[in-house]
């Protein structure tokens, strides 16, 4: 079980990075977090990879007075998808033409929404900025909702200060991804570890309830 959360992991974190590559060779727009990472790489010179770590450690100091502390799936993930970011930019052309566009934009979405169900469900804890939101809301007693709108909204208006680019890949995401992962996510779901006490028969169930709860 340990390989396959691993594996699950780090293919996940690498699919992302891949994912956040085509969303710019596509030039349609990028989701939120990823139109203020390209702004500050306009602004700074670095490269979007090397923002996107950057910025995923800049998160994880924001834990701390939200109280929460980091898994070893953050640390990768604040490491990973910056680094897999720059590998696919080096690898993958820009499109000029609509139609290819419209066609890696679509790849982006549906790849970013595999990586993002095989990466939680590997269950070694959430990413920086997952962790922002869900921490926020804890602390605040605001919804998950509120506290991803709010913080989403920041970050784009900064972004798109900072010269992102915002289009209807933006808005693509912002509609699909959320759905995509709900159907995904319960088919690389890990089991969470139950105790030996516990009956097969229950585990099944409980299993099957948490599945149709996702």
């Amino acid at each position: 079980m340990m390989t396959r959360r691993l594996l699950q992991l780090f293919t996940g974190l690498a699919m992302y990075g891949i994912s956040l590559a085509m969303f710019i060779r596509a030039g349609l727009g990028l989701d939120p977090w990823d139109v203020f990472h390209q702004g500050l790489a306009g602004r700074t010179g670095l490269s979007i990879g090397a923002v996107v770590i950057i910025v995923s450690f800049l998160v994880l100091l924001l834990w701390i007075p939200l109280k929460q502390w980091p898994g070893f799936g953050t640390i990768c993930n604040a490491v990973l998808v910056g680094l897999f970011a720059d590998i696919g930019l080096a690898l993958i052309p820009a499109f000029s033409h609509l139609g290819g566009q419209i066609a890696l934009l679509a790849g982006a979405v549906v790849l970013n929404g595999i990586a993002s169900a095989c990466y939680i469900g590997a269950r070694f804890g959430p990413g920086a900025r997952d962790g922002l939101m869900t921490g926020l809301a804890r602390r605040t007693g605001w919804s998950v909702r509120v506290s991803r709108t709010l913080i989403e909204v920041v970050v784009l208006g900064a972004g798109w200060l900072l010269g992102g680019s915002v289009g209807v890949g933006t808005v693509v995401y912002a509609l699909a991804i959320g759905p995509l992962v709900q159907i995904l996510l319960p088919y690389f779901m890990v089991p969470a570890a139950v105790p030996a006490a516990v009956p097969a028969a229950s585990e099944a169930a409980r299993t099957a309830d948490a599945t149709h709860t996702v």
